[in-house]
């Protein structure tokens, strides 16, 4: 499934991962490996090599094709740098019409809108394109810039999950945020 999407006024494009961007992308998560050790699941040492990454995108890229879940890459336009990562992940059709959303970017380009923009993009995607009815996200209470990546895109602050994922080696309450299509107005403008 070939599909890109842009942001040109914050050089940003989107597009599903495949396993030609494993290395680049095995690159992007081993920089961020130390950085973002606190907000991250412990992950043993296999995880950070070709052949766990060439599997896990694989196994993505299998999830789009089954429409239930999809890793956008974050690349600059200007030189197609793979700087970040958006999915829409647990893709649930039917009644529900939901799914949840995760991210990251390289710590060099924090700041300036860039994670913002691909949010906006990706939220944008599963609405149009997927035609969820909600997206939803989990945070930490800690990660202020994750909070406000989301509530600058519509999210809305549902609640705390307590003990809801395993962070950094133990189980850590989580901010809830949620956006709706219905709020698919407000994303886009």
């Amino acid at each position: 499934m070939a599909l890109t999407l842009y942001d040109t006024a914050n050089g940003i494009s989107l597009r599903l991962l495949t396993p030609q961007d494993t290395q680049s992308y095995l690159d992007l998560i081993q920089i961020t490996r130390v950085p973002y050790q606190s907000v991250e699941p412990v992950r043993d040492d296999e995880f950070y090599t070709l052949d766990a990454q060439t599997r896990r995108i694989e196994d993505r890229v299998k999830a789009a094709e089954d429409g239930t879940g999809y890793q956008f890459g974050i690349y600059t336009i200007k030189d197609s740098l793979l700087i970040g990562q958006v999915s829409i992940n647990n893709v649930v059709l039917g009644v529900a019409n939901y799914a949840d959303m995760g991210y990251f970017i390289h710590p060099d380009y924090q700041g300036g809108g860039r994670m913002t923009a691909a949010v906006k993009l990706a939220a944008a995607y599963g609405f149009r394109a997927l035609k969820l009815n909600r997206i939803q996200a989990a945070v930490l209470p800690s990660n202020k810039g994750s909070q406000r990546v989301l509530e600058k895109n519509g999210f809305q602050f549902e609640g705390t999950a307590r003990k809801y994922l395993k962070i950094n080696g133990k189980y850590q309450d989580h901010q809830i945020y949620a956006v709706l299509a219905e709020d698919l107005d407000e994303l886009t403008n």
